[in-house]
């Protein structure tokens, strides 16, 4: 694949109207809000971490398929924030664990195909939100 070039799975779709086209600097704010990098980025949406980078400077434009996938991403994210939210305000003196490295949150859960970080970005997110939540590593329980 020629670097920039659109990635079949995520083309721009039939239709989509070119002012709805992701800025560069939108696409970089929502990456790092996700918590999640450039290398987990590009592999997810199998495309080169160069890309990724040209995408991010503004050097191509993005495709609206990873637009729609990104956002996607987003409102999978929030909707993980809600649901720890709605899980631990009631609980006195809530606890969570979250995890230093890939390996051991995969080890944790593997059902879940987000990197660490993001799972600490989660867990930061629903901090804002319950009160005196402590955040600890899993060798602290």
């Amino acid at each position: 694949m020629e670097y920039g070039s659109e990635p079949t799975q995520y083309g721009d779709p039939e239709g989509m109207p070119e002012d709805e086209r992701m800025s560069d600097a939108e696409f970089r704010t929502i990456r790092e809000w996700l918590g999640v990098s450039v290398e987990w980025l590009a592999a997810h949406l199998g495309v080169s971490t160069r890309t990724i980078r040209h995408w991010e400077a503004g050097k191509y434009p993005i495709p609206d398929g990873v637009r729609l996938e990104v956002e996607r991403l987003e409102a999978q994210t929030g909707e993980f924030v809600g649901r720890v939210v709605d899980a631990l305000l009631d609980v006195p003196d809530p606890v969570v664990v979250v995890y230093r490295n890939d390996d051991e949150y995969r080890a944790a859960h593997p059902e879940v195909g987000f990197p660490a970080s993001w799972h600490r970005r989660v867990i930061a997110r629903a901090a804002m939100e319950v009160p005196a939540l402590q955040i600890i590593y899993q060798e602290q329980q």
